[in-house]
């Protein structure tokens, strides 16, 4: 069995944790401090940290934790390598398409490019064994939300979001930043009329007041609920006087720029 645990940073970030037998791999390690501490606790070793993008609160924590586990391989895209400010050791490049395996937990990672966010963004799939497949997709598919657009346009941020959208249905998005009460907010606004936003807003709230993360989601319950991913439909096209789901995409984004 692999869990995956949140490890809460920052004001509303998550640094995931996937872990079995004793093994470990990180996703965008923003403080070591807190990662190294979640480790220790566990008996947790780690052997890769996965980067979705160059962003400070998804790196500032690798050099602390490479210095403390110098064998610790990164994977992160050329792009965003080149981007960070760090000095980072034991790169592995990747690139979209691209399978790995990270052999000391026996998986397989599939890269998917997604730039949007930044240009060079990236998110991980894996099947894992008996279980439902994950994506670590960062700062570009979020809970009723999508990424701001620091670097890339609206037609890549689209085309992104597409991508993703075409894995299975059961697939659990781990997106990094606890939003989606803010999202839903927004999306009811988009969509006043769709239950499936209002029940999963209440369910969301529970978590909270419980200080439990709202993640992850899965890409099923997104297609209900994520007006990013439900640009497609015609109903809401014409509700909002666009021509098509890339002009709608577009206006529903600078709109929540603004909101």
């Amino acid at each position: 069995m692999y869990h995956i645990t949140a490890i809460a940073a920052f004001k509303d970030n998550y640094i995931w944790c996937l872990h079995h037998q004793g093994k470990a791999v990180l996703v965008d390690p923003g403080d070591a401090e807190l990662v190294t501490a979640f480790l220790t606790a566990h008996q947790l070793e780690p052997v890769a940290i996965l980067v979705t993008h160059h962003h400070w609160d998804h790196v500032d924590g690798i050099p602390a934790l490479q210095q403390h586990w110098p064998e610790l391989a990164v994977y992160i895209s050329a792009g965003e390598r080149d981007k960070t400010r760090h000095q980072l050791k034991n790169c592995h490049i990747v690139s979209d398409t691209m399978q790995f395996v990270v052999q000391e937990l026996q998986l397989t990672f599939s890269v998917l490019a997604v730039p949007g966010h930044t240009l060079s963004h990236v998110a991980y799939f894996c099947q894992l064994q008996a279980q439902e497949p994950v994506l670590f997709c960062g700062d570009t598919l979020f809970s009723a939300g999508c990424g701001r657009l620091f670097e890339g346009t609206h037609q890549q941020m689209y085309q992104s979001l597409g991508k993703i959208n075409t894995l299975q249905g059961n697939t659990q998005i781990y997106c990094t930043h606890e939003y989606t009460l803010a999202n839903l907010q927004f999306a009811k606004e988009v969509e006043p009329d769709n239950n499936a936003i209002v029940e999963h807003r209440v369910w969301c709230e529970t978590r909270r007041a419980a200080n439990q993360p709202t993640l992850p989601t899965s890409l099923e319950k997104e297609r209900q609920i994520n007006p990013y991913l439900r640009c497609e439909i015609p109903a809401l096209q014409q509700r909002w006087q666009q021509q098509n789901g890339a002009d709608l995409f577009r206006f529903l984004r600078l709109w929540k720029d603004r909101y």
